[in-house]
C-alpha cells in the first residue's frame, strides 16, 4: 500500500532516519518541460528550518532524478528520484524506544507489526511526504499546460480563521508571509499564536483551504470513481488530516432551494449562479472551481510531560525531545497542493483513455 493513483502514479519509499526518501512515478505522459527550479521551489516550501514557525530541522532537500528524463523532458517512462536525508538527530529519540507518545503512531504500528523504528515515527513520519511534493510538482506542470491551476492556503490556526471564502483573498499573496495565509492580518495573528504555544512546548491544530481551477468538465465517474471521493482519500492520507469537506460541506444542510446551483447561459457557455456544489456534482467535476477544506490536527509529539504506558503495558509519564513543529499548516499548504494535483491529473488521463 506504499502506491497512490491508477494511471498516473506515485510508489514512495524510505523513513524519517533513514539514508533517504524516494519514489517513482509511473503513467507521467511524455514531453513534459521539467522544470527544476519549480519542482526543487515546490520542495522548497515544504522544507522544515524555513521559517521560525516550522521544525529547525535543517534538510536541503534537494531532490535527485534517476532516470525518466532525457534533455529536459519526461520521457513516458517511470520517473526515479530520491531526496537524502542530511540532518538526523536520532538520540533524541531514545526515551521514547520503550514507550507510547499519545495519539501517535507508535502503538498501533508496533501491534500491526511487531516492530517499530521510534526514530521519528519511521515510515508514519510526515518526512514521507517530500515524495509526495515531487510528484506532486511533476503532475502541475502537465496541468499547467492544459489551463489548470491548484492552490491551497491556511485558512485556520486554532481559532483564528478566515471568514470570506476564497474569491475574496488575493491568492497571488499567500507566500507573502511564513504561515501561508493570504489575510495578511489575520496570518500575523496566526503567527503571534503559533510562536506562543510553541513557547510552552505545545502544539495546535488547524484548516488548509485548496481551490481548483480550470478542471475541464466531465472528470470521474458516478458511483465508486467519484472525483471528490478521490480527493477526498488523497487528503486523508496525509499525516495529522483529520476531516475534509469540498463546495459547502457539512453547511448544506439548508433547504434545496437555498443550496440549488441555477445554470444559466452564460455568453455561450453554460455556467452556474453559484457553486455550493464545489465543482462537482455527481462525483464529476462540473468545469467550475474544486474547492475543499482540509483539518489538521496537533502534533502528537508535544515538549510537555504527558501520561502513557510503556510497551510492557506499565503507567509511566513522557516528555519528548528533539525538533518538532508546533503547527504543520505552513508545511502542509504545498502537500495538499500536491495530492490534489496528482488526483486531477490521474483523472484527466483516465477521461481521456
Amino acid at each position: 500500500m506504499n502506491t497512490f493513483g491508477n494511471i498516473f502514479r506515485l510508489t514512495s519509499f524510505g523513513e524519517s532516519h533513514g539514508e533517504a526518501v524516494g519514489g517513482v512515478i509511473d503513467g507521467c505522459p511524455p514531453g513534459i518541460e521539467m522544470d527544476m527550479e519549480f519542482v526543487q521551489n515546490e520542495l522548497d516550501r515544504r522544507r522544515p528550518g524555513q521559517s521560525r514557525i516550522t521544525t529547525p530541522r535543517v534538510e536541503p532537500d534537494k531532490v535527485t532524478f534517476l532516470s525518466g528524463i532525457f534533455e529536459g523532458k519526461t520521457t513516458g517512462t517511470s520517473i526515479g528520484f530520491i531526496i537524502k536525508n542530511e540532518n538526523q538527530h536520532s538520540a533524541d529519540y531514545n526515551n521514547l524506544k520503550d514507550v507510547y507518545r499519545p495519539s501517535h503512531a507508535d502503538y498501533t504500528y508496533f501491534q500491526k507489526y511487531g516492530i517499530r523504528d521510534h526514530r521519528g515515527g519511521g515510515r508514519s513520519s510526515a518526512r514521507e511526504t517530500v515524495a509526495r511534493v515531487v510528484a506532486g510538482a511533476v503532475a502541475k506542470l502537465y496541468l499547467k499546460q492544459v489551463g489548470v491551476s491548484v492552490t491551497a492556503y491556511t485558512s485556520q490556526v486554532g481559532e483564528i480563521k478566515l471568514d470570506n471564502n476564497y474569491k475574496q483573498y488575493d491568492l497571488a499573496t499567500i507566500e507573502d508571509t511564513p504561515v501561508r495565509c493570504p489575510d495578511a492580518g489575520k496570518a500575523n495573528e496566526m503567527i503571534n499564536l503559533i510562536k506562543e504555544v510553541q513557547y510552552k512546548g505545545d502544539t495546535i491544530g488547524g484548516v488548509v483551504t485548496c481551490v481548483i481551477q480550470g478542471t475541464p468538465v466531465g472528470l470521474g465517474e458516478p458511483v465508486f470513481g467519484k472525483l471528490h471521493a478521490a480527493l477526498g482519500s488523497a487528503m486523508l492520507s496525509i499525516n495529522a488530516v483529520k476531516g475534509f469537506e469540498y463546495g459547502h460541506g457539512f453547511d448544506v444542510s439548508r433547504r434545496g432551494s437555498e443550496m440549488n446551483d441555477s445554470f444559466f447561459n452564460d455568453n455561450g457557455k453554460i455556467s452556474t449562479r453559484t457553486n455550493y456544489s464545489g465543482g462537482i456534482q455527481a462525483g464529476i467535476s462540473n468545469g467550475q472551481d474544486i474547492y475543499f477544506r482540509v483539518a489538521f490536527k496537533p502534533v502528537s509529539t508535544i515538549l510537555m510531560e504527558q501520561q502513557t504506558v510503556d510497551v510492557h503495558g506499565n503507567d509511566t509519564t513522557i516528555k519528548a525531545r528533539g525538533r518538532h513543529d508546533a503547527c504543520v499548516l505552513p508545511r502542509a499548504v504545498p502537500i495538499v497542493e500536491a495530492m490534489a494535483a496528482m488526483v486531477i491529473l490521474d483523472y484527466y488521463l483516465l477521461a481521456k483513455m
